[in-house]
């Protein structure tokens, strides 16, 4: 394993040691190593001009693209701490992990899925009048935001407040190259490297902390145990946001040298001809990804022969989809794992080699360097076969979350060990099978998807008096919410409405499915909603 020490030095030893490789295949944007690793420095260097000192938190607010690779590299070269935001989120969303981590600087997509991330950030954190071209008159651009000094929008054209990339990547004309790799050069292992909020069972954003040396440890983890090679060609459909997107995604690649092919949502059809035509032969995903593969009516025209690995996890993985992975699509190698955003993103992976019926029933075992147990509800250890408390310990278990000593201290113990909250079996041979979710959460398409969370947002409709969410199994995203209303007296609000309203307020994979209005929700005598009993139903 090699000792970069930092991100951007990987960014910087990727650049020389495979520089003629091909890095990236964007839409019609094919760039190399070399290539790569000189937009990178170029974008360090505009936020050095834009006075980004180590520390201070970069947001990137953008569906996977090259451009989110090189604005989320370029300002952690250049000392920043990365917050990922999920595309998902709605605007009061995002100015609400925006305002927790202290951003400074956010990149930002101009319109994605129909939507203007501009306009709607500028509903939810502006004190002025929006015009229809997202112009706001009146107060500085984002009051709501006080610590957000600039806004870079990923794309030709911006508000006359805003910088467009274009413009932003001018800034630092007068910044060299040697100036960029000296502060690069500044940081070290132990420094953040980025924060990766996750919402929490109180339904409030924490962000996890993570240093340079756990990502890059991680990672190459990751890389070994997947056997990810040079030759590779990725499909990133996993979302940059996520650890599985950025981390086991762009990180993994740069450690290897393979080339990235990011596609911004995933689309079957798209995905089909990406892996036909650019030769894809990595492709890690949830498993409705792979299933929505195999079951596509066109499949049989598209030359998927190149596919030879295939990592997946997030969710119950049946027996059957890797039998077919195997058999239809002659993949040689799938794989299971299992990790979480405050254990670096990555705990436990299957082994090449294991039996099919290893890689289906479990997420695999603990990765070199750490230690996962279960523990009973008395905090003994749990004998092999029997449920508890997944806890694990390591190097890649996070610094803490961000600016919250208390729900630090709830979660890591004084002697390192890590709670995770999820619910799981180890066997004998020390793989893990998670049999619950952490709390209550459930997963919407590989989205966890947080019930308090949702009720904490469906609480703010003016007809909903009472609200509890839980998961209820789905054909095609795998699980789906439901939520058990109270309606306020004379409320004649329907299911329909409350969806509708749902769409336009959350994140889409948080949206519950089904509604059922309640007289009363069930409690027990300390007030807490039964969830088991609204289950039963």
């Amino acid at each position: 394993m090699n000792d970069w020490g930092t991100v951007p030095r990987l960014v910087r030893w990727a650049a020389e040691r495979y520089a003629d490789a091909e890095a990236v295949v964007d839409g019609r944007t094919r760039i190399t190593y070399a290539g790569l690793g000189a937009r990178i420095e170029r974008a360090a260097a505009a936020c050095l001009a834009n006075g980004v000192r180590p520390g201070d938190r970069v947001a990137v607010w953008a569906p996977n693209s090259l451009d989110w690779m090189v604005a989320a590299l370029g300002a952690v070269t250049a000392g920043a701490v990365l917050v990922p935001l999920n595309t998902r989120f709605k605007g009061a969303e995002a100015a609400d992990v925006l305002r927790r981590s202290g951003a400074r600087l956010l990149f930002v997509t101009g319109t994605f899925l129909g939507t203007s991330y501009v306009a709607s950030l500028r509903r939810a954190a502006g004190d002025g009048v929006l015009s229809e071209d997202g112009v706001l008159s009146g107060p500085a651009p984002l009051p709501g935001l006080p610590a957000l000094e600039q806004v870079v929008v990923l794309s030709d054209d911006a508000p006359a407040d805003f910088l467009t990339w274009k413009d932003f990547l001018a800034t630092g004309e007068g910044v060299s190259g040697p100036e960029v790799r000296a502060r690069a050069d500044e940081l070290e292992g132990t420094d953040l490297s980025d924060i990766i909020f996750t919402s929490g069972t109180t339904g409030c954003p924490k962000g996890a902390m993570i240093t340079h040396a756990q990502t890059l440890t991680d990672y190459a983890i990751w890389a070994d145990l997947a056997g990810l090679r040079s030759t590779d060609r990725y499909l990133i459909v996993n979302p940059f946001f996520h650890t599985f997107g950025y981390k086991a995604g762009v990180i993994a690649c740069l450690m290897r040298g393979a080339t990235m092919i990011p596609q911004p949502v995933f689309n079957v059809d798209t995905a089909l001809a990406n892996i036909a035509a650019e030769r894809v032969s990595v492709l890690p995903g949830p498993p409705t990804l792979h299933q929505s593969l195999l079951d596509h009516p066109a499949r049989a025209a598209h030359d998927l022969s190149a596919l030879r690995l295939v990592v997946t996890g997030a969710a119950v993985v049946p027996l059957r989809l890797v039998e077919r992975l195997h058999g239809e699509l002659g993949i040689d190698t799938v794989l299971t794992a299992y990790g979480l955003s405050e254990a670096s993103g990555f705990v436990t992976m299957c082994r090449r080699g294991d039996d099919p019926s290893v890689i289906a029933t479990t997420s695999g075992r603990a990765i070199p360097g750490t230690e996962v147990e279960v523990i009973a509800a008395d905090g003994t250890p749990a004998p092999p076969g029997t449920p508890g408390e997944v806890r694990v310990r390591g190097f890649n278990v996070m610094r803490g979350y961000f600016e919250d000593p208390a729900a630090t201290a709830e979660t890591i113990s004084e002697d390192g060990w890590l709670g995770t909250g999820d619910i799981g079996v180890l066997d004998e041979a020390g793989n893990l099978r998670i049999t619950d979710r952490l709390k209550d959460m459930f997963i919407v398409g590989g989205f966890n998807a947080y019930p308090a969370e949702i009720e904490q947002l469906l609480g703010v409709h003016p007809d909903v008096a009472d609200v509890a969410v839980i998961g209820v199994p789905d054909a095609r995203l795998g699980e789906v919410g439901r939520a058990f209303v109270v309606r306020r007296p004379g409320s004649v609000l329907t299911g329909d409405d409350l969806i509708a309203w749902s769409r336009r307020e959350m994140a889409n994979y948080k949206v519950p499915r089904t509604v059922e209005f309640m007289g009363e929700l069930p409690r027990n005598a300390s007030g807490k909603v039964m969830k088991g009993e609204l289950r039963g139903r």
